[in-house]
């Protein structure tokens, strides 16, 4: 064990988990064998895969500080957090309008403990962490509503998430779930890979696929598009992860196989 001497009652250990493989290809220390197995693997068929996170991770960063800045939105709730690295969603809002609040969720128990552990709001906000499954929608806007104003504008965050939700568990319906309850005027974020980008990351998903309970379904622009309707796109629209308003040339320039975009609720 790499990252503690103990673990959460229901953790399985012997079996990859996401949230612990990205840790692993992003350098961190809260991972086990089988995610760092897994982990390899996914390098092997796709060596430019941590590269693709860290701009997934950045495009988060610079979503949460346009919509803080100029949007002005105050509220937050981020489905999919994974364990806590830099640039976390409260810590880009806080550091531009510190009573923002913020609700994280994620249904493995052991993102939850490292979240608890190192996610602390600045004195003037509210962050909040729910365990639960994004496919239960309801559950978590039921305890997102102890937290958030749920009558003034929301930015709901997707980001790296939905590929986690198969068909059959019906992405679309529990998108609009979640988008229904949220007043006018709030946004969505949403980031996704493609199985129309780059034929090595499919190559990695089948891998991952092959070594964990979790299971990845990329999706095409087009699919992803769906998760949009009825919304207004934000300038530049749906685009690669790299190319949503990047802030530096060397960041526009680093490919990466996921669609991306935000949209504001009319």
């Amino acid at each position: 064990m790499a990252s503690s001497e103990r673990t959460p009652d229901a953790l399985d250990t012997s079996v990859a988990h996401i949230a612990r493989v990205y840790d692993y290809l992003l350098g961190g220390k809260d991972h086990f064998e089988a995610d760092r197995a897994a982990g390899e693997a996914m390098l092997r068929a796709y060596p430019d895969i941590a590269n693709a996170m860290r701009s997934n991770r950045q495009f988060l960063a610079r979503t949460v500080r346009y919509l803080t800045e100029d949007e002005g939105i105050r509220q937050f709730l981020d489905i999919g957090t994974g364990i806590p690295t830099a640039n976390n969603t409260h810590e880009v809002a806080q550091s531009i309008a510190p009573d923002c609040r913020v609700v994280y969720v994620d249904r493995d128990p052991a993102v939850l403990m490292h979240a608890r552990a190192l996610l602390t709001s600045a004195p003037e906000g509210v962050t909040d962490y729910i365990e639960a499954d994004l496919r239960d929608p309801q559950a978590i806007l039921d305890h997102a509503a102890t937290v958030l104003d749920f009558s003034a504008p929301i930015a709901l965050l997707l980001v790296a998430i939905l590929h986690f939700v198969p068909n059959e568990d019906q992405p679309y319906e529990v998108v609009t779930t979640l988008l229904d309850a949220l007043p006018p005027g709030s946004f969505f974020t949403l980031s996704h890979p493609g199985s129309d980008v780059d034929a090595d990351a499919s190559k990695a998903a089948r891998s991952f696929n092959d070594r964990a309970a979790e299971q990845v379904t990329l999706r095409s622009r087009d699919d992803v598009m769906r998760f949009f309707h009825g919304l207004d796109l934000v300038e530049p629209g749906l685009v690669q992860v790299q190319d949503w308003r990047p802030t530096t040339p060397p960041l526009a320039a680093s490919g990466t196989s996921m669609w991306a975009g935000v949209a504001r609720k009319p």
